[in-house]
């Protein structure tokens, strides 16, 4: 049974906190078309074919079976009830809660060990030691030299976890979280789960990161639970901030540097480090697979080093098995929207510093609404290694010796990652507002009725639901009411007048100025957007293939699938070789709800299916318009040499000008993570050549090729034989 929650549906009610996922035995309303929702944001660029009218077919062959794509079928997945862990804080002591007993059941009740004890393990490990003798003989500098060295790396590095400072956090955080939030909602079996890994083998925490509350969030729930704290790898930011900095280490923070180039010891004393405390299964280890927090609310693509690292043990056979727990944060409205959109268009970041968190006491008060933390099924690295990686030829080699790993070692650590993220992705949460903010960016400037709004809303609910998205939406209150209760939540990023809802903008600044404005609040519920585009991205690909192909031909339209997938593989994450089973995850999802008639031959449009294959369209608009635009920028400007440092400058003003002349309609085309995500892009495909001086980075543009990719983006999408052969 799910136990009830402070504030689920409107502020100051109690509901029960089940969140749904497309399990539930939803119906689509009648798909008669009711306009269309896609706008003519590309009518400035040269080809028109992006858009064009749908192909129709009055009846619809026979569908594949559902059993070939059962195991792409969302709604098979469970769903699980979930806990408010703020209702008791609402109603007992917190001094009490934080001095509590606290007593958690330890990995194979290993004995606690200090961290003095830690750092001795790992200087005088054989791994150390052995780069300490190599880094010596290279430099020249004595072996003592580089061993106090290594020791100071290490003094650096290396956490003080402290009962006492778990037990301060855990009281101010509980006054912190009752002030911003609703309602902190933890699914309980994940958490069973999870006790259950910890006395079993050494565990891997991997959440997701959206925001700087994400870690201290962690370590709390945990301490909730009377689960073993982790120990959590930051970054160095946060050592200089003052008090601050040693409070989170003595929390069970331990610092790295976010690049460590060629640093031979410090790559050797940090991964010793790590691998030591996994081995001994002293605590969770908890890290960030995406390495850094993202401002867009999209996952990232994953970082491997650490990910590689903490399979090691494994790998060699220095412990049984690893459990790799996959994380989902959702939360209702993200502390730093506006910071986010800010540095997005190109505000610099603001130090990690005290006096700015104390400057940050203002949020307290504002209502953030609810959060969700979904614990996923440990995924045991034994058997996703099974058949995978030959294990033997570890035990040929000496283990302490530092080597790079193999190809198929990396291969299997790249595609265990990808799995965790996407395990991420749909465990994440949605609320309301996700819905609404799709649909008010899709109908900007001029908004909806406010009517129209929650009509809209209840169709996309229903969608999504079919699509297998995990929602969170209060099924026995009125949808005008939760449409309210979401907007009253956000109202700093729009205007309700006159029973319209638009987003906010500022009338009275001058023409750039209200543009910036007006980008920032674009931004702001683009990151909310962003948070549903998991559930939609594939079915999103292919409706949009399905438009620009130059045939209905199945293999044509796979063609242009794998052309876009490829593209804006550095927008979203997309797993590396598994176009084929995207595809047919989108054909599949697109027919069951009559968007799609498929043959053996063709892909074609049901008649009743323009309305979803139009709202698809027009949720990748802005990232078409945006790539469009950055090769518009390079054939067009970019013929003196242009640095990597300027490329990001140089685009956003372009940009802005084409905004303000009203040749472009998505302000999301200024986000520097747009223009870099293309530029990456470009750089995989060789469309831009990086290179090397004395004077820094700088860029070569092949404009044949970068004028070939606008004109695809436009709706000439190239027809690739090779890919034909996988079908």
């Amino acid at each position: 049974m799910c136990k009830k929650r402070v504030g689920a549906e409107l502020r100051g009610h109690r509901s029960c906190c089940r969140v749904t996922r497309g399990s539930r035995k939803s119906q689509l309303p009648p798909r008669a078309c009711c306009g269309c929702l896609v706008s003519d944001s590309l009518r400035h660029f040269p080809s028109t074919k992006w858009m064009r009218p749908w192909p129709l077919r009055e009846s619809c062959v026979e569908m594949a079976s559902k059993a070939v794509y059962a195991h792409h079928d969302p709604m098979l997945k469970k769903r699980d009830d979930f806990e408010d862990i703020l209702e008791e804080r609402r109603s007992s002591s917190d001094l009490r809660y934080a001095l509590r007993c606290y007593a958690p059941v330890l990995y194979k009740d290993v004995t606690p060990c200090s961290a003095d004890l830690l750092k001795g393990a790992v200087l005088q490990s054989e791994h150390v030691g052995f780069v300490v003798q190599q880094v010596s003989k290279e430099t020249g500098g004595s072996v003592d030299a580089v061993r106090a060295e290594a020791a100071a790396i290490l003094e650096e590095m290396a956490h003080r976890l402290q009962l006492s400072t778990i037990r301060f956090f855990a009281f101010a955080l509980s006054k912190v979280f009752k002030t911003l939030f609703r309602s902190i909602c933890v699914n309980e079996e994940g958490i069973q789960r999870l006790q259950q890994a910890v006395q079993e083998q050494p565990v891997v925490l991997l959440p997701s990161h959206r925001s700087y509350m994400d870690f201290l969030l962690m370590s709390y729930i945990l301490y909730t639970y009377d689960l073993p704290l982790p120990v959590i790898a930051a970054g160095m930011d946060f050592m200089g901030m003052k008090i601050v900095g040693e409070m989170l280490r003595m929390s069970g923070a331990f610092f790295i540097r976010r690049s460590f180039g060629g640093d031979k010891l410090y790559w050797a004393v940090f991964s010793e480090y790590v691998r030591t405390m996994l081995k001994k299964g002293l605590a969770p280890i908890e890290f960030f697979l995406e390495g850094t927090r993202s401002r867009t609310a999209k996952s990232l693509t994953p970082k491997l080093g650490l990910l590689n690292i903490v399979m090691d043990p494994f790998l060699k056979g220095e412990v049984f098995d690893i459990s790799l727990v996959p994380v989902s944060i959702s939360y209702e409205r993200t502390l730093e929207e506006a910071l986010y959109a800010r540095e997005l268009l190109g505000v610099p970041k603001p130090k990690e510093s005290t006096s700015g968190l104390f400057k940050a006491r203002k949020i307290l008060g504002e209502d953030y609404g609810s959060i969700h933390v979904y614990f996923g099924p440990p995924v045991s690295v034994r058997s996703v290694a099974e058949g995978r990686v030959d294990r033997s030829r570890f035990n040929l080699l000496p283990r302490h010796i530092p080597r790079k790993p193999s190809e198929e070692v990396q291969g299997f650590v790249t595609d265990v990652a990808y799995r965790l993220v996407r395990a991420q992705e749909d465990n994440m949460v949605l609320q309301p507002w996700v819905l609404l903010a799709a649909l008010l960016l899709q109908n900007q400037p001029q908004g909806l009725s406010l009517d129209r709004l929650t009509a809209e809303a209840v169709w996309l609910r229903d969608l999504s639901r079919q699509y297998g998205a995990f929602l969170h939406w209060p099924d026995h209150t009125p949808p005008a009411a939760v449409v309210r209760s979401s907007l009253s939540l956000h109202r700093g990023l729009l205007r309700i007048r006159e029973q319209r809802v638009t987003l906010a903008h500022d009338p009275n600044s001058g023409a750039e100025d209200a543009l910036l404005s007006r980008a920032v609040v674009v931004l702001s519920c683009a990151s909310y957007r962003n948070q549903l585009l998991h559930v939609f991205l594939r079915p999103a690909l292919l409706a949009a293939a399905l438009c620009a192909s130059a045939s209905s031909r199945r293999q044509d339209v796979f063609s242009s699938f794998s052309f876009l997938r490829n593209l804006f593989s550095n927008e979203f994450v997309l797993c590396p070789g598994a176009a084929v089973q995207d595809f047919e995850e989108a054909c599949y999802l697109l027919m069951k709800t009559g968007a799609l008639c498929e043959s053996q031959q063709d892909v074609l449009a049901a008649e009743g299916g323009a309305r979803t294959l139009s709202f698809l369209c027009s949720l990748l608009e802005p990232f078409v318009q945006g790539y469009q635009v950055v090769c518009r920028f390079l054939c067009e400007e970019a013929s003196e040499p242009l640095t990597e440092k300027g490329f990001v400058p140089a685009v956003r003003k372009f940009v802005i000008r084409r905004l303000l002349s009203g040749e472009l309609r998505h302000v999301e085309v200024l986000s520097s993570d747009l223009q870099k995500n293309c530029l990456a892009a470009l750089l995989r495909l060789g469309a831009v050549t990086l290179l090397k001086g004395a004077g820094g980075s700088g860029l070569k543009v092949n404009t044949v090729m970068v004028n070939s990719l606008e004109d695809a983006l436009g709706g000439n999408l190239p027809t690739q034989k090779a890919a034909r052969a996988h079908l």
